[in-house]
This record gives structure tokens, sequence and C-alpha cells, in this order.
């Protein structure tokens, strides 16, 4: 008899700028982001391989997605993952914000720190 699958869950990293999502007690993917001001910008978004084809990475950004809406914050999709799932999640449209040359400038810098 196989064992059901644990279901996903998603924590907020805060300190390492990621939101994870854990299969049981294992880290099967992150999405990363940098607080600018009021904005949350999602740069990189990626699953490990053992867990490939499972939805995981749909699960992670809509879940972090909703923590952006519910701390007030807005979103700006860097990560051409996310960009995507906003394509297709239109929900989220009123709290997203266009990525610019400058948010990109400022990422850069933020990332070099």
């Amino acid at each position: 008899m196989t064992q059901p699958a644990a279901t996903p869950t998603v924590r907020d990293v805060d300190a390492r700028h990621r939101y994870e999502i854990l299969v049981g007690e294992v880290r099967a993917g992150l999405t990363a982001y940098r607080d600018r001001d009021e904005q949350r910008v999602f740069f990189h978004t990626e699953v490990d391989d053992a867990f490939a084809g499972q939805g995981l990475a749909s699960v992670l950004v809509r879940e972090a997605l909703n923590d952006v809406r519910a701390s007030g914050k807005r979103i700006v999709p860097v990560c051409p993952y996310v960009a995507k799932f906003l394509k297709k999640h239109e929900e989220f449209a009123d709290i997203t914000d266009p990525v610019t040359p400058e948010v990109l400038q400022w990422l850069e810098a933020a990332r070099a720190h």
C-alpha cells in the first residue's frame, strides 16, 4: 500500500527573501523576492527536479501572492514564471505593478548586497 502524498505547505522565509514550498519536511521549491517600499519584487522561481510536474510551482506562487495581498503590498513580476502565472490569474491584477527599467536597476543593486 502506498503512502498518501504529503500536502504541500508554503512558508515565507523573510530572512532569506523567499517563499518555500515543503512536501513533508523536504523543501521542494522556492520563489525569491526583494521588498522595494510597498512592492514585493519576485525575481526567481524554481522547483527541484524530483518534484517536477506536480503543479507545485503554481501552488507556491498562488500562496505567495495571497500573502502579498494580505500584507498590503504590491507584486512586481520580474520572474518569468510569476509573470506567466499572473497572465492566467487576473484576480491579482489589482495589486500588480509593471516591471520598469527603474525596478530592474534597483533589483540588480539590491541583489548585489
